[in-house]
């Protein structure tokens, strides 16, 4: 295996009496598309939130490379050059689709021009955006702004990014079109990218390698094509 970019030992996450992470092991190798999946509650988000600084770990360690995240504050994690989506996307809904570009910049000392071409990266690949620079992002279309939050979490340059539920509410066809803009990302910038999805087709279907998680554990890992035909997966998670 590659050297990881990611690599969690032990970590576990507590919420008084609920242990919502247990005892989570696992080494995410660089380059790649990874696909986190599992029924709702069963700690794929609170992965993600301690990773990227937002809930501390109760226990274990997370690193970033060689470097021990676990413990430091959001900001800093950000500046490492980890970015991330959120579930409910997290827009600035009363500024425009410029305006929350930039504010995914917010953590980079870019000047002028380095901003404007991190604004037009995302416009090529998102041209709506660019139709709707100006238009407020509170009255995009739920597909619009799930492009909006894809690529204001591109503008901070990103080593590693996360989607955290990428397809929720969408229709199908728009979810094709995010998975395409998530792979396209992947191998044009070669950005090793995180997917926490519940469509486990979907994720699995562009992924290089895929962690189930149940309860707080990692029950099955491996390529994502060899889990796409095991009998066990099929049947728990794509309905065959």
């Amino acid at each position: 295996m590659m050297e990881p970019v990611l690599k969690l030992e032990h970590v576990t996450k507590r919420f008084s009496g609920l242990v919502a992470v247990n005892d989570l092991s696992l080494e995410m190798p660089k380059n790649c598309i990874h696909s986190l999946i599992g029924p709702n509650g069963s700690g794929k988000t609170t992965t993600v939130n301690m990773i990227t600084g937002v809930l501390p770990v109760s226990d274990g360690t997370i690193f970033y490379g060689d470097t021990q995240i676990s413990g430091k504050p959001v900001f800093q994690i950000a500046r490492l050059g980890i970015g991330r989506t959120f579930q409910n996307l997290k827009l600035f809904s009363s500024m425009s689709v410029l305006e929350n570009l930039e504010m995914g910049a917010f953590c980079k000392k870019y000047s002028k021009a380095e901003l404007d071409r991190h604004v037009e990266e995302v416009y090529e690949l998102f041209p709506r955006l660019k139709e709707r620079a100006r238009q407020l992002a509170g009255t995009l279309s739920g597909g619009e702004q799930q492009m909006l939050a894809i690529g204001r979490g591109m503008m901070s340059d990103p080593r590693l990014l996360m989607f955290d539920e990428p397809s929720l509410g969408l229709a199908p066809v728009i979810v094709d079109e995010m998975f395409d803009a998530i792979v396209k990302i992947n191998r044009t910038r070669k950005t090793p990218v995180v997917i926490v999805e519940q469509n486990a087709f979907m994720a699995m279907s562009i992924s290089d390698r895929t962690y189930v998680l149940e309860v707080g554990h990692i029950v099955g890992s491996g390529p994502s094509q060899e889990l796409l035909n095991s009998p066990d997966i099929k049947k728990a998670y794509l309905g065959g």
